[in-house]
């Protein structure tokens, strides 16, 4: 069974910057794939960053140049560095990790979610 849990949401000031955390345990082998997800109130969920098994990022337009992906395979932690944040930045962010289990299955697993909000 694998779990993950989400961590370093909150408000920060326009200009600001946040840090979220994707934190993947139990039966965890390796973590292939990752991708960071925002969904704003009546808005369609968008894709703003992934990090493939070879490690090639991409980047949504709208975040290029602010955010940045990254993971640490020792931790099983996969990170969204946020910089510059913007109002239009306030939304639910998501993470979604490929994982490899124990068994040797890959299945994807969802973060439960953490709040930005970039307001003065």
């Amino acid at each position: 069974q694998v779990q993950l849990v989400q961590s370093g949401g909150g408000l920060v000031q326009p200009g600001g910057s946040l840090t979220l955390s994707c934190v993947a345990s139990g039966s965890v082998f390796a973590i292939k794939a990752a991708d960071w997800y925002r969904q704003a109130p009546g808005k369609e969920r968008e894709l703003v960053a992934t990090i493939n098994v070879r490690s090639i990022i991409n980047y949504a337009d709208s975040v290029k140049g602010r955010f940045t992906i990254s993971r640490d395979s020792n931790k099983n932690t996969v990170y969204l560095q946020m910089s510059n944040l913007k109002p239009e930045d306030t939304a639910v962010h998501l993470c979604k990790l490929q994982i490899v289990t124990t068994q040797f299955d890959t299945s994807d697993y969802w973060g439960q979610g953490s709040q930005v909000s970039v307001s003065s």
